[in-house]
């Protein structure tokens, strides 16, 4: 019988959130507030009441900064493999996926070449990357 195969759970996580930086970072290189503010506030006028907020650089950069932080800090715990880490790569993992697929498709309605459009296909394969990490570590009997 072969040797159990250890898990590849902190490089799959470590390897979304490298993609999810440089995501971040063509939208600033790209000027994606620029896109994003104008669509948010129309949205606003259209609906009369939406949940997307308006940014400023310093305030999105930021946060993204705190995000990135938080997530790069994690891949210790997905080291260990545990349950909750596990489900919560699982989760990261699928909204990640389809953040990425919905700015593809925004981008493929739009026909041009939207912010974050060149960094997306990245997203995707380390998204489906860490779903299958987390599919193969939730199977894996517990020790």
């Amino acid at each position: 019988m072969p040797p159990p195969r250890l898990s590849r759970l902190p490089q799959a996580w470590l390897a979304l959130t490298f993609a999810l930086t440089l995501h971040v970072l063509e939208g600033a290189l790209r000027n994606y507030l620029d896109f994003y503010n104008p669509l948010a506030m129309s949205l606003r006028d259209m609906l009369l009441w939406t949940w997307m907020p308006t940014f400023t650089f310093a305030a999105w950069i930021g946060g993204w900064i705190v995000i990135l932080g938080v997530l790069y800090g994690m891949t210790w715990f997905a080291s260990y493999a545990v349950r909750w880490v596990v489900w919560f790569a699982f989760a990261y993992a699928e909204v990640i996926f389809l953040f990425a697929a919905a700015k593809l498709g925004f981008a493929i309605y739009l026909q041009k070449a939207i912010p974050g459009a060149y960094t997306a296909p990245l997203l995707l394969i380390a998204s489906c990357w860490l779903t299958v990490e987390a599919v193969l570590s939730l199977r894996r009997p517990s020790a």
